[in-house]
């Protein structure tokens, strides 16, 4: 049982997920007690809490069943007065082998068996404990009494490796590691002596003195006696410091790559009935004692032959060999109907799984590049890249130094990076007949299969041993137990062909199982496959699939989840695999005519608008825009209740929002694209996406541009200036702000002009041009005082005061914040009264009365909290941090500090 990171179970050296939380949460329990008698009271208290329903104890009667079938060992866990005890043995589970061998490490003779006992125990986390298993409290006590037995491993480790004079291999880990934990001294004093063994005496005085300042600053204490002493050691030259002479042997020097966190564990669920490629998964394997500088692998092969589930499946068995984390990103390089991922968006997914701040990470793709391979080198990272169109798109992600390994997978060829790169090539044919045979047994059973192996040999042949088109005819065979196999084996025999992955043989062709499954269908179902096909997103919610079909489908989803045309990956999201995909647009085409097309599609994306400018009134109700049409017949619009459900469905639709954008650009639906990306500003800016909220900006300009609608591009080139600016892209912001003043100015739109001139002294202010920045806010509160736009003029009212604060002018700064407090409030502009009261709260701190302060920072951040603003809340909380430190709590200032580092981490992360 794996509990070191997200939760499963090892059988037969084989993963098997646990599937659902409650599950997972009653595995946890058990394998946190092994050997223990859990009640049966106690269970359901730790795995449902205060949410435990009437039939708690049933449920638990059930979970405890499923997971006796996963374990394949029903004597695993077994039924004992008062409760269920896991009898697993002493190696039953990860957490019992890694304190086994942390308390070995600790207790070794020498430094390199200590090395070896704390580098095999590290080897056994994949992540954040109980990854998907949280959210409890005993649990959520547990991940971090697991974190920090890893710390605790991880100190230790390097403190032995220090002792065999490993310190060049453990700077960058370090460097991270004490990054991460500011406060921890026995980290920084490891660093601090790594710095002078390699001769650079300054960098590790500065480095003390550095922590010296952190500690003081923010808990007001000084260095302890240890590292006061090493201190001592280095001014003198101790010759104490210097690498002691390894008593009992080296440990194998790779084996010193860090391992610091956050541990990205990225990788899918693999597939279960996973078959065959023996000889692929054994050229996969010898990557992992490859000495080449920099390891990649090109497994490239035809659509559907089954290069992702074994690249995922061989990413699970060799996940131990990188303890430094698992990236993975599908690349969509033959994504049907949608784009390929860009490469700046799969690097700042990367750089956000490590951690780095969205203030770090530059614009430009190469910059972003730079950064991944600086935080790579001296790592031991496996990077899976998914469904990569050319060696063009993958260049930029590998990393430039040894220890990391890539598996790139594509249906290209990628000769170049084989040739340039050193790209290892592997190339994935047919299965086997036996492996072919081998799959079906997994799905089918073993008596089945024997039972007609005539009929077996024939769909492995009619299937052309394509572990899609195989996958497809048992998903349908297992729905249909009492169908002679024989049957199946004649329906294929009639089938033709996908041109898309034709061969000289028509039978190696899939579309045979594919026609097979779609004329089986029932006709609603059969059209929602066709209509599925114009699905621009990675997936569809059920209300977007109502609205393709023009009503209800529920039935017809249903048959198609059964007949394994549809996949639900996560509960609710609905999509098609790719090949499918090209399959159920080919029958559109034939079978349905482009006014019925464009009518679907005219649905979706009504679907998507409606839906969205309502969710975004939740989020923010004074929002004004124009006025909607009301939507197409058949279009299925999601009733929200509430900023919560609001936020939620954005948080879900955020990426098929995204291409639903592009989608109306594409069909020319103009006005769709600029109201699509209108609709969705207030979402992306509060979650801090700003990158994506950039990109929907620039296509409401072009559709604006398109369609003569000059002008509503001064609000279009407004709302992009405003966006540039926050992404640091100020001389475009300034280009287009100043347009927009240009465009409204022409067309006599006061309104248009003030706002402009509004976003033009905010820009000033983040450019530090105070002055000028007071000038445009100020003519812009003239100018809304005249409109008598109230909301507007409050806003601009709290921006001059803040300008004023910036100015050293705090008393004029509380004036005018305090006025806009008062008026926001009275206009119920939540969000405006989140920014009035932090303004208030920095007046107050920087005229000397940090308690005041304190208590407005309150006020703005319960506010930014509720409105779901992360850029807002961790603004906040650096203000609170800084009044904390002003009223002399410099224990509670380091936590908001902490907090606001963590969720300035995760903004504008990748789609």
């Amino acid at each position: 049982m794996r509990l070191l990171g997200p939760v499963d179970v090892l059988v037969g050296g084989a993963a098997r997920p646990v599937r659902g939380q409650r599950r997972k949460a009653v595995l946890a329990v058990l394998g946190l007690h092994p050997g223990e008698v859990v009640s049966t009271g106690r269970l359901v208290d730790l795995v449902w809490g205060d949410a435990a329903p009437p039939n708690a104890v049933n449920a638990l009667q059930s979970h405890v069943s499923y997971l006796r079938r996963t374990l394949d060992d029903k004597a695993a866990i077994t039924s004992r007065p008062p409760g269920y005890l896991l009898d697993a043995g002493a190696d039953g589970t990860d957490v019992a082998v890694a304190e086994r061998l942390i308390a070995a490490g600790l207790h070794a003779a020498g430094p390199a068996a200590r090395a070896r006992h704390l580098q095999a125990a590290l080897e056994l986390w994949r992540g954040t404990p109980l990854a998907d298993a949280g959210g409890l409290p005993w649990l959520d006590e547990q991940a971090e009494r697991l974190g920090q037995l890893w710390l605790r491993g991880r100190r230790a480790l390097i403190e032995a490796r220090l002792a065999l004079g490993q310190h060049a291999h453990l700077l960058p880990d370090l460097e991270q590691l004490t990054r991460e934990h500011p406060f921890d001294e026995q980290l920084h004093g490891q660093l601090i002596l790594a710095l002078y063994r390699l001769g650079r005496q300054a960098d590790a005085l500065a480095a003390f003195r550095r922590l010296r300042r952190t500690l003081h600053d923010d808990l007001g204490i000084e260095p302890g006696p240890a590292l006061r002493d090493l201190e001592s050691a280095i001014l003198r030259q101790d010759p104490d410091l210097d690498v002691p002479a390894a008593a009992d042997g080296p440990v194998d020097p790779a084996g010193a790559a860090p391992t610091g966190g956050p541990v990205p564990a990225q990788l899918p669920l693999a597939v279960p009935t996973f078959a065959g490629r023996a000889d692929e998964l054994a050229g996969l394997d010898k990557l992992l004692t490859d000495e080449r500088e920099v390891a990649v692998a090109a497994v490239t092969g035809t659509a559907g032959v089954g290069k992702s589930a074994l690249v995922v499946h061989w990413a699970h068995r060799a996940a131990g060999h990188f303890p430094d984390g698992q990236l993975y990103v599908n690349l969509r390089g033959f994504d049907p109907g949608g784009r390929p991922v860009e490469v700046s968006d799969a690097l700042r997914g990367f750089l956000d799984a490590f951690g780095v701040a969205a203030a770090r990470v530059p614009a430009d793709a190469a910059a972003q590049a730079a950064l991944l391979r600086s935080l790579l080198a001296g790592r031991r990272v496996l990077i899976v890249l998914d469904n990569a169109r050319d060696a063009g798109q993958v260049r930029p992600l590998l990393p430039g130094a040894p220890g990391c390994l890539t598996v790139v997978t594509s249906r290209d060829a990628l000769g170049s990076l084989v040739a340039l790169e050193g790209a290892l090539p592997v190339t994935v044919g047919l299965l086997s007949p036996g492996e072919a045979g081998d799959l079906l047994v997994r799905r089918l059973g073993a008596a089945r299969v024997a039972a007609e192996p005539d009929a077996v040999a024939e769909i492995v042949t009619r299937c052309a041993r394509l572990p899609l088109a195989l996958a497809v005819v048992a998903g349908r065979a297992a729905t249909r137990p009492e169908l002679p196999l024989a049957d199946l084996a004649g329906s294929l025999r009639a089938a033709g062909t996908l041109d898309a992955i034709a061969g000289d043989d028509p039978v190696s062709d899939p579309r045979a199982v594919f026609s097979w499954s779609y004329r089986a269908l029932r006709p609603p179902a059969a059209e929602l496959l066709r209509r599925l096909s114009l699905a621009p997103g990675p997936d569809l919610g059920a209300d977007a699939i109502a609205s393709l079909a023009g009503g209800p489908a529920g039935a017809p989803l249903a048959e198609l989840l059964r007949a394994n045309l549809v996949a639900e990956p996560t509960p609710g999201r609905f999509c098609l695999h790719d090949l499918l995909h090209a399959y159920a647009a080919e029958q559109a085409s034939v079978h349905d005519a482009a006014p019925g097309y464009r009518v679907a599609v005219h649905r979706l994306l009504d679907h998507y608008l409606h839906t969205a400018d309502a969710a975004a009134r939740l989020l923010d109700p004074t929002r004004t825009g124009e006025p909607l049409t009301g939507p197409r017949p058949g279009t299925v619009v999601t009733r929200l209740a509430g900023r919560d459900e609001a936020l939620a469905w954005f948080d879900a639709e955020r990426r098929p929002l995204l291409s639903a954008v592009h989608l109306a650009a594409d069909a020319g639906l103009d006005a769709h694209t600029w109201r699509l990306a209108d609709a969705t500003t207030t979402y992306l800016d509060r979650r801090g996406r700003w990158h994506d909220l950039a990109a929907t900006q620039e296509a409401a300009l072009r559709a604006r541009r398109r369609a003569g609608d000059r002008a509503g591009l001064g609000d279009a080139a407004c709302a992009l200036g405003r966006t540039y600016a926050r992404i640091g892209r100020y001389e475009d912001a300034e280009h287009h702000l100043g347009a927009a003043m240009w465009i409204h100015e022409q067309f006599g739109d006061a309104a248009g002009l003030a706002r402009a001139g509004h976003h033009l002294g905010w820009l000033a202010h983040d450019l530090r041009r105070y002055p000028e920045a007071l000038t445009l806010t100020g003519r812009a509160l003239r100018l809304f005082d005249q409109l008598g736009d109230r909301l507007w003029r409050a806003r601009a009212l709290n921006a001059t005061g803040w300008i004023h604060g910036r100015l050293g002018e705090h008393r004029e700064a509380l004036q005018r914040c305090r006025e806009a407090l008062t008026e926001t409030i009275a206009l119920d502009d939540r969000h405006g009264e989140a920014g009035a009261w932090d303004a208030v709260g920095h007046a107050h701190h920087h005229l000397g009365d940090p308690r005041q302060a304190i208590a407005c920072y309150g006020h703005a951040l319960r506010a930014y909290r509720e409105l779901g603003d992360c850029s807002g809340e961790a603004g906040v909380l650096a203000h609170l941090a800084d009044a904390h430190d002003a009223a002399a709590d410099p224990v509670t200032a380091a936590d908001h500090r902490r907090r606001a580092r963590s969720i300035l981490a995760g903004l504008d992360p990748a789609p």
